[in-house]
């Protein structure tokens, strides 16, 4: 029988967040996919073996969970160079999306041909089986849509083949589950504030308190409401209200202000986030600043975010303090951290640390598949018969 490999994936609308076993491997691929042909045009295709596989991901995917089957995409960097690309929508379900199953195959894909010796290969195929950790909004799980995703992922093979992908053309990988947990976002956040990797508790002073945690993805928000060591399911709320709007917008703007075409939101991000030259683009090999435009528009979104907050916190009077995470919170953070000074002075809590914030999800799903997966085998061995003393 075939170990399951465990895998804790984050299908972020920016990108996927994803670590494997035991913390050996981490990817991390753009959330962006563009239909394709299957022989794509490659200079040099020679040297295709000597590039980097996650740059030119290009796969043909097979499973009865997709509406769309046996379809031909460029996954992740190569699709942000396609005319066609396409990026979830905002108002769009993430549990009923192909693309969000794309995304999901696609890295777990690319974790079982990465090293032979984690699963049984035949010529060019792989089967590979996972127990995977993931997760959903908060909205979508109170709305019960978990269990319809859980239930496609489940009992059925899935196969990513790799075309003109660098190191892996030709391979093709079967992919099953020995188990599938869907977590609620706020939920899974709570776990990685105060808990190791072992469940352990690591932040005393959090346990007890009454806290809330905001966390600004691209498509939607979830506001937990933490006391008594639980999330409120009755008062955690679910918004329609991300930041993939905003960088649209942004964007567009520096489209026709500016007649600079961005490739992807992504592109918007790093103008945003990044440490040197931030809120810069090149114009005709000109430095250019476009604050005006990320200013306005991004304030704009600060606003509505900090109403949600101040709604959620007047029905939970007693919240001691809010965390804000999520690639979202790392986008708005200077601009919400304004407002609040400028306004009602809430206790505010933001990861400076970029990485902790936006791998948080994936943390989170990986300390919660651990703990699922050790208290399995322990019950596994419980249950093993003994033998017999004669």
């Amino acid at each position: 029988m075939t170990k399951s490999r465990i895998a804790a994936i984050d299908v972020g609308n920016d990108s996927i967040k994803a670590i494997f076993g035991e913390l050996e491997y981490e990817l991390n691929v753009p959330n962006i996919i563009a239909r394709d042909t299957e022989d794509r045009p490659v200079i040099g295709i020679e040297e295709l073996d000597n590039k980097n596989p996650l740059d030119g991901i290009h796969v043909k995917i097979h499973s009865p969970a997709l509406k769309e089957n046996n379809v031909i995409y460029r996954v992740g960097n190569l699709a942000t160079k396609s005319n066609n690309a396409t990026e979830l929508d905002p108002g769009s379900s993430k549990s009923e999306e192909d693309q969000t199953l794309i995304m999901l195959f696609t890295t777990l894909a690319l974790d079982a041909v990465k090293d032979d010796a984690t699963f049984l290969k035949t010529k060019n195929v792989i089967d590979a089986n996972y127990t995977l950790g993931t997760g959903l909004p908060l909205r979508e799980v109170k709305e019960g849509k978990d269990a319809g995703y859980r239930s496609k992922l489940m009992g059925s093979v899935h196969q990513v083949e790799f075309l003109v992908t660098p190191k892996y053309q030709g391979l093709k990988v079967n992919i099953k589950f020995s188990e599938v947990k869907v977590y609620p976002e706020g939920f899974a956040a709570y776990i990685n504030l105060v808990m190791d990797n072992n469940l352990k508790i690591i932040n005393k002073d959090l346990i007890d308190r009454r806290i809330l945690i905001q966390d600004i993805g691209g498509l939607s928000t979830d506001i937990a409401v933490i006391k008594n060591r639980n999330v409120d399911d009755d008062k955690a709320q679910g918004f329609n209200l991300g930041v993939s709007e905003s960088l649209e917008a942004i964007r567009e703007e520096i489209r026709t202000k500016h007649g600079v075409e961005l490739d992807s939101r992504r592109d918007v991000v790093d103008i945003i986030t990044r440490k040197n030259d931030r809120n810069h683009i090149m114009v005709k090999g000109s430095r250019t600043s476009v604050h005006d435009i990320t200013d306005r528009i991004l304030l704009d979104l600060a606003k509505k975010q900090y109403r949600l907050l101040r709604n959620v916190w007047s029905k939970n009077s007693q919240t001691e303090i809010c965390y804000f995470v999520g690639g979202g919170a790392h986008v708005l953070k200077d601009y919400i951290k304004t407002l609040n000074n400028n306004l009602d002075g809430y206790n505010l809590e933001f990861f400076e640390d970029d990485k902790e914030s936006i791998w948080m999800m994936a943390n989170a799903y990986y300390k919660l598949i651990m703990d699922f997966a050790r208290k399995t085998e322990k019950q596994n061995i419980v249950k093993q018969p003994q033998p017999v003393k004669s």
